[in-house]
């Protein structure tokens, strides 16, 4: 069946978003050709604009729905792990967004028209390129996202390689009569710095690229009758990110730059006056940071103090722009929302992955098990159930195991269910409500949902005594690699805490001390592993399904009261059982203190009943809690993203004109002699 963490509303959600992405950038791949096949090289332009900014929407949010996706549901704690998959939907994305601004550029100061075509070209080829890595196997183990080879790999290489030789032609044969501007880019010139925009986010992408495709040069080689063994990266998260955070860098600063400067007349005192706010500010909350991050103790890496400056001076200069576009009319912001959101997305990435902080680490000096890796021993509390644990600032605690019912509100305790032979179904053991409503009386029949285990785990802040409950969740499925977990998240206004579940007891039969017997009448007391019980009453079984009492059979139930930690009261009730002159039990376990208890035999002359109990080990998990700062800035930045295309694509639609746009130069036959500076 489908993996346990794919069972999830993203699926319904995430996947067609993406598939309609893809299906998006043939509308301006299709105008490009049309222009370059008929010798019409402007008319294309308008309409690739709004559908290229329709196509970067719905690509760029179904992109960032895939990373909400793993990190609400997957257990490695982020949101974005360089897989292949992942990397051959992000390196189109980033070359459709430079060809936007590349149209941009031709529809509004007529420059750029040739690399508006490349890009508009490249970028449906590369979604082509994308769908032959995930649908041929040729990545193979190589990514975590299973695609095996349905045996499409020959056809999909026909395929790709005939656009690109079609489309290569088509760009070679008309590049020459394709116009260029004659005018010539100065330092001054707010074409030169979208160009330089659009040029860092392509090298972004090649390197990503490069990297990405070693498993097709593997293949290639290997077709061709040369071994080849290149590996993908030990740790491609380290390898992609010291090059994608320059690349971060730089999109910040230029966005904020190139804004600026669209907006204002392009003189050097306007732009050094435009700069001067935004730069100073991004200082100064650089050096702020800085010292905060100093009093905490904690990494300051040059390269973090970079992208915070840089990104502080994105989030300014393009807020400041948006504040004076909203006077003048709203839908001219749209591209100063859009960078603002890129800007505060960097920011958030920076926080939560940068100085993501780990609060679950063990102190206890203990290995938990030499089967764990050294990072698992380190990373991870254990929490046995019902105990209080310190973790960082809060004290933790494990306390039971719930199970999803649908139609009840929330997770029901375990504790209230007793399990029949139908796993799907269950008997209730106390009533279940909520909020006064009874949804089940005792005995009644539970339709439950057995797959997913969710373990109650409760925060108290010690500073401010708020307290919290999580319920991260678990599945024991061998065939899918043992345990299966998702965390579950307390989402707060500057970070989140983010917890998930590493491991559990096994799953194979517990091990049961010897039986001990003891000789009780209603009311006694007696001391069990630690904890004190008393036997209060016998009571008819008759509640109890799942027996199969026919007319004539016995059967009672002791109800036994057993006081665990915190003076929390646990009722176990055995049942005893008489058919046909046999004997039959039924023992209850209480799964928090270990125990178990039967009711053996009964002298109803003397009024003594005989119990059996047995102890095991207690219950516990393995957690891991993280702390990820400002990762709703991640959140933010995309919705402000996506408000930002729709806002620059109604625009478009609309017909409406920038309030400051420059003249039009003039455009001249490519015969003629070209200047020194300017851009394809």
């Amino acid at each position: 069946g489908l993996n346990a963490l794919l069972q999830n509303y993203w699926m319904v959600i995430h996947p067609p978003t993406l598939f309609l992405g893809f299906a998006l950038t043939l509308v301006p791949f299709a105008f490009a050709v049309a222009g370059l096949w008929k010798g019409e090289f402007s008319k294309w332009v308008k309409p690739a604009l709004r559908w290229s900014l329709v196509g970067g929407l719905v690509l760029g949010v179904g992109v960032m729905m895939g990373a909400y996706w793993a990190y609400e549901t997957l257990n490695f704690g982020g949101y974005w792990n360089w897989d292949p998959v992942e990397n051959a939907v992000y390196i189109p994305w980033l070359v459709l967004v430079a060809g936007i601004h590349a149209l941009v550029l031709w529809d509004k100061r007529r420059t750029a028209l040739r690399t508006s075509f490349v890009l508009v070209v490249a970028t449906f080829l590369l979604i082509l390129y994308a769908t032959f890595l995930t649908r041929s196997g040729v990545l193979g183990n190589a990514s975590v996202h299973s695609f095996t080879d349905l045996g499409l790999s020959g056809q999909l290489m026909i395929y790709l390689g005939a656009f690109v030789v079609l489309a290569i032609a088509l760009l070679i044969k008309r590049w020459k009569q394709i116009p260029v501007s004659e005018k010539e880019l100065t330092t001054y010139n707010p074409e030169l710095w979208v160009f330089v925009g659009a040029t860092v986010l392509c090298l972004g992408a090649f390197q990503v690229l490069v990297t990405t495709s070693i498993p097709v040069y593997n293949a290639f080689l290997g077709f061709i009758g040369i071994k080849s063994n290149l590996a993908l990266p030990a740790d491609q998260i380290a390898h992609y990110t010291k090059i994608q955070l320059w690349m971060g860098v730089g999109v910040a600063l230029l966005s904020g730059v190139a804004q600026l400067m669209w907006w204002q007349r392009n003189d050097k005192t306007t732009l050094v006056n435009a700069l001067t706010s935004p730069g100073a500010l991004a200082l100064l909350g650089a050096a702020l940071v800085i010292l905060l991050l100093r009093y905490n103790k904690l990494e300051i890496s040059p390269a973090y103090i970079v992208l915070l400056t840089a990104g502080l001076f994105g989030v300014l200069a393009n807020l400041g722009v948006v504040l004076q576009l909203l006077l003048r009319r709203v839908q001219l912001s749209g591209g100063g929302v859009a960078h603002l959101g890129i800007a505060l997305m960097l920011l958030g990435i920076l926080g939560s992955a940068g100085y993501s902080n780990i609060i679950s680490q063990n102190m206890s000096g203990l290995v938990y098990s030499k089967e764990f890796g050294e990072e698992m021993n380190r990373d991870n509390v254990l929490l046995w159930r019902n105990d209080t644990t310190p973790m960082g600032q809060y004290d933790v605690s494990y306390t039971g195991q719930y199970f999803d019912v649908p139609g009840v509100p929330g997770y029901v305790n375990k504790d209230l269910l007793f399990r029949l032979e139908d796993e799907y179904q269950a008997l209730a053991r106390g009533e279940i409500k909520r909020d006064g409503k009874v949804y089940y009386k005792v005995g009644d029949t539970v339709n439950i949902l057995p797959e997913n285990t969710y373990y109650r785990v409760e925060y108290k802040d010690r500073k401010t005594a708020e307290v919290f409950t999580l319920y991260p969740r678990a599945q024991e499925n061998e065939e899918m690699g043992g345990l299966l977990a998702s965390p579950d998240i307390k989402r707060f206004v500057s970070h989140d805490i983010y917890s998930h579940i590493n491991a559990v007891p096994p799953m194979k039969e517990k091990d049961w001390s010897e039986l001990k017997e003891y000789q009780l009448a209603v009311g006694d007391t007696i001391f069990l592993n630690d904890y004190f019980a008393v036997f209060r009453a016998i009571e008819p079984a008759q509640q109890t399904a799942g027996l199969g009492l026919n007319k004539g059979d016995l059967a009672i139930q002791a109800d036994v009261v057993v006081f665990g930690e915190k003076q929390r009261q646990y009722h176990a009730h055995p049942v005893f059982v008489v058919r046909n002159r046999l004997i039959g039990r039924v023992p209850d376990e209480i799964e928090d203190l270990g125990l178990r208890l039967s009711l053996n035999a009964v002298d109803p002359t003397a009024g003594k009943f005989t119990f059996g109990v047995s102890t095991t080990q207690k219950d516990y998990i393995i957690l891991k809690a993280v702390e990820k700062p400002f990762i709703n800035l991640l959140w933010s930045g995309t919705l402000l993203m996506a408000v930002g295309f729709g806002l620059a694509l109604r625009q478009r639609q609309t017909k409406a004109q920038p309030v400051a746009a420059a003249p039009r130069p003039a455009v001249r036959p490519v015969h003629k002699p070209r200047p020194t500076q300017r851009v394809a």
